[in-house]
């Protein structure tokens, strides 16, 4: 019986023997095999770290390693990814809530086969470096129909360097999600933070451009089908109502002859823009809404009036809901006063409120033969919270020929989309003069 027992544990201890062996082997193995190691960390640009610019981190060391970073003053871990064998990098860039220096450490960490190997070093130690290369999501799995349900941003209080613009998409959950904000960055990935939430953020770079109104959209991917989104919601936190100006006629000026211009200008000063189904004109007391031109820049109406005094009121809001209202008064003369007590001025090209290409651009008008005409072009352009252009780019006089034409040409230095050219001609000959404004936009 005891012999038996014997023979029955002889195994176990076979086995135990095994275990013990293979255990320390293992032990071995791993305490054999070199440690990882860091050979350099460096950064670029290793001298500015200002909201907006973009940083390219690289660390090199030993191959087939993960490899992150972390940078004192910024709160996330930074990945990184083996562009080549041994060479590790990631991009970033400097968010206005990041509190980095030339001072501030960057502990690299990089993991090879259970082992580990840090370094630190300052920022201001580092050195240019090539782009980083773009790494290919990861498939999506199979889904149902897709669906976006809501796209939204959180407003910011200026688009500047540094900004960060938040987006969220909630839509059919399993899916691959992007958004792209054009002009500026394609496809930005974002995460399924929660099902059928996906959240991706972009920082303003330094020298990105958002013109006022650009295009935003989301697309969702999956199982072959492709959902796109716009977002029609303004990335400003814009508080400050809009304006009315370049009314046409003036306030209180005396027309004299049909047809009449009824005609004004929108500035939201660089918010949100107009929304031009808020627009409400009113031409006494009666609503003309429906006959008029109405565009984010502008508002345009020419009709027949009696003789008479007429008031105008324009209401409008912008997209943020913040609203104006505008009012004046002008009068319809009984009669058109004699040849001899009037200067003429007229546009014979372009048309108020006429879109114009890039380039230069000429302007031809017609006035009394050898009168003088002094033109002003006044350029302005709103980059929505970013920046306003208010610029004079043309002062100069001329003299219309023998049969009264006159012509004059103005090139911006600076082509802005959208941007609103205010002319103002004022021709005189011997007592008389005369004042015309003209207002032309840059093509979008």
């Amino acid at each position: 019986m005891n012999i038996r027992k014997h023979l029955l544990s002889i195994p176990l201890l076979l086995l135990s023997f095994g275990l013990i062996a293979t255990s320390a082997q293992s032990a071995y193995a791993q305490s054999s095999r070199p440690k990882p190691q860091i050979t350099s960390i460096s950064v670029d640009p290793a001298n500015e770290f200002v909201a907006g610019t973009d940083l390219t981190f690289t660390v090199e060391g030993t191959p087939r390693g993960k490899a992150s970073l972390k940078v004192a003053g910024i709160e996330r871990v930074i990945s990184m990814s083996e562009v080549e064998r041994g060479i590790y990098e990631a991009e970033y860039t400097v968010s206005r809530r990041d509190r980095i220096s030339a001072k501030s450490t960057m502990r690299a960490t990089l993991k090879v086969r259970g082992r580990a190997a840090t370094k630190t070093q300052a920022l201001g130690n580092g050195s240019a470096l090539p782009p980083p290369v773009a790494t290919t999501p990861p498939p999506v799995s199979q889904v149902g129909q897709l669906a976006i349900q809501r796209f939204s941003v959180t407003p910011v209080n200026k688009i500047e360097p540094g900004a960060d613009l938040r987006f969220v998409m909630n839509g059919t959950p399993g899916a691959k999600a992007s958004f792209t904000i054009e002009g500026v960055v394609n496809e930005v990935p974002m995460q399924e933070v929660q099902r059928g939430q996906y959240e991706g953020g972009y920082t303003i770079r330094r020298l990105d451009h958002f013109p006022s109104g650009v295009p935003i959209v989301a697309t969702l991917e999956a199982s072959g089908q492709t959902m796109r989104a716009k977002l029609n919601q303004a990335l400003v936190a814009d508080a400050k109502p809009p304006v009315i100006k370049n009314l046409s006629p003036r306030e209180n000026e005396v027309v004299a002859g049909n047809p009449v211009q009824i005609s004004g200008t929108f500035d939201d000063s660089g918010g949100a823009g107009i929304d031009v189904k808020s627009v409400r004109i009113t031409l006494a007391g009666a609503d003309i809404t429906k006959n008029a031109t109405i565009t984010p820049q502008f508002f345009s109406l020419r009709t027949e009036l009696r003789p008479g005094s007429y008031s105008v009121e324009v209401n409008a809001k912008d997209i943020a809901g913040n609203a104006v209202r505008r009012n004046w008064t002008f009068t319809m003369a009984a009669q058109a006063p004699p040849v001899s007590t009037v200067l003429p001025l007229q546009v014979v090209s372009h048309a108020n409120n006429a879109q114009v290409s890039n380039g230069a651009v000429e302007v031809r008008g017609r006035t009394a033969p050898d009168a003088k005409v002094d033109i002003q072009v006044q350029a302005i352009a709103q980059i929505a919270g970013y920046f306003g252009l208010n610029q004079q780019i043309y002062n100069q006089s001329t003299r219309s020929d023998a049969n009264g034409n006159f012509a004059f040409t103005f090139q911006p230095q600076i082509p802005v989309p959208g941007a609103r050219f205010e002319i103002n001609m004022t021709a005189s000959k011997a007592d008389l003069t005369k004042e015309l404004r003209l207002v032309l936009f840059q093509q979008k």
